[in-house]
């Protein structure tokens, strides 16, 4: 019940590459639990910002009064990366070593934010639920820590897909969870749900 609404919420996003990247963004209006309502969206060309700084942008709200005031930081990734099992960050012992003095009790208050990080594994699943009319699905799995978000690639056809890829997170709350998402890849669609777990760090 709000016409200048604060949220005052912290997004991570990752890209790897340079490919040219807009933020697309909406905002929305909830009646109750059934009833939405768009009120406005707008484009941010990420490739167009300064890096390294953080950019206050006031926004317009395309075809619909109103605006959104941001704060967009363009910065390298750090703590962030997608690799293959065979190439994974902790395989490699002197940066096991270095990682292992960087956590050390003496270091603990070198950098309070420094938490640690997660490094996760998605090996494989088995005996998914079929989405398509063929007896098969196109399967992908999103890890969510916080309000950072990794995928997998799709494998198509597969009710028994194999991923492995190790995904590595920054760990800004410790009573954050993990949470592993599969999903049916639907061409242009949103795609399917297939399955989800829920991970405490906490029981880790």
């Amino acid at each position: 019940k709000s016409a200048n609404p604060q949220w005052r919420e912290q997004f991570d996003f990752h890209y790897f590459s340079d490919r040219k990247d807009m933020l697309d963004i909406e905002v929305w209006r909830k009646d109750n639990k059934k009833h939405e309502e768009l009120l406005g969206t707008c484009h941010v060309d990420i490739t167009a910002l300064p890096t390294k700084q953080t950019n206050c942008l006031e926004l317009p709200l395309e075809k619909h009064p109103g605006s959104l005031l941001m704060l967009i930081a363009v910065a390298p990734c750090t703590g962030v990366s997608i690799s293959d099992l065979c190439v994974c960050p902790l395989g490699d012992p002197n940066e096991r070593q270095q990682i292992s003095q960087r956590y050390s009790i003496k270091n603990s208050f070198r950098d309070i934010k420094d938490i640690g990080f997660l490094q996760v594994k998605v090996l494989k699943a088995v005996d998914l639920m079929a989405a398509d009319f063929s007896g098969k699905s196109d399967p992908f799995c999103v890890l969510e820590l916080g309000n950072d978000m990794l995928q997998t690639h799709t494998v198509y056809k597969n009710l028994n897909p194999e991923w492995n890829k190790v995904f590595t997170f920054p760990i800004k709350d410790i009573h954050d969870v993990l949470e592993v998402t599969v999903f049916d890849e639907d061409g242009d669609k949103p795609p399917d749900f297939l399955g989800k777990v829920a991970i405490p760090l906490l029981s880790v």
